[in-house]
């Protein structure tokens, strides 16, 4: 079977990864936040302790956690797929490497969560150093990957 996908299409596809990756960077950032409020809760004195588990912190730390893994496996599949339809081949490289890595690391981080839910304080020592290199890998990526969309452009 021969699927015959539009020029244009195949065009503006290449955009999606970049934007929904920024996109992640951000939720990322606040995920952080939200964690760092959810253990601030939980180590808080009787008071700022009651004031923080109004917030939320958990739910929202949680959900926004869930909705990263799911998005970058998507994310991560769909940049691949893009990059093979438009050229035929991976550019086996450092952005396509750290960005495998990525999702393997936040896959483990998620794979922590029932540890950490009985107390396990290795599993939470491991959750936080997984995401915050996570956090610095995605950073990086977001150059690279600016300067991938950058060479796109410089086609045109």
């Amino acid at each position: 079977m021969n699927l015959v996908i539009p020029e244009t299409v195949k065009f503006w596809s290449q955009f999606g990864h970049p934007i929904l990756m920024w996109v992640l960077l951000g939720l990322t950032v606040y995920a952080l936040y939200s964690g760092i409020q959810w253990r601030r809760t939980r180590t808080a004195d009787k008071d700022t302790r009651k004031e923080l588990i109004q917030k939320d912190f958990r739910t929202k730390h949680y959900q926004i956690g869930s909705l990263l893994l799911a998005l970058m496996v998507l994310g991560t599949i769909g940049g691949m797929a893009v990059t093979y339809i438009n050229n035929g081949k991976l550019f086996f490289g450092p952005h396509l490497l750290v960005g495998l890595s990525m999702t393997g690391l936040i896959a483990i981080s998620a794979a922590l969560i029932p540890l950490m839910q009985k107390g396990n304080e290795f599993a939470r020592y491991t959750h936080i150093t997984l995401n915050v290199t996570l956090l610095g890998l995605f950073t990086w990526q977001a150059v690279t990957g600016m300067e991938i969309v950058q060479k796109i452009l410089s086609k045109l």
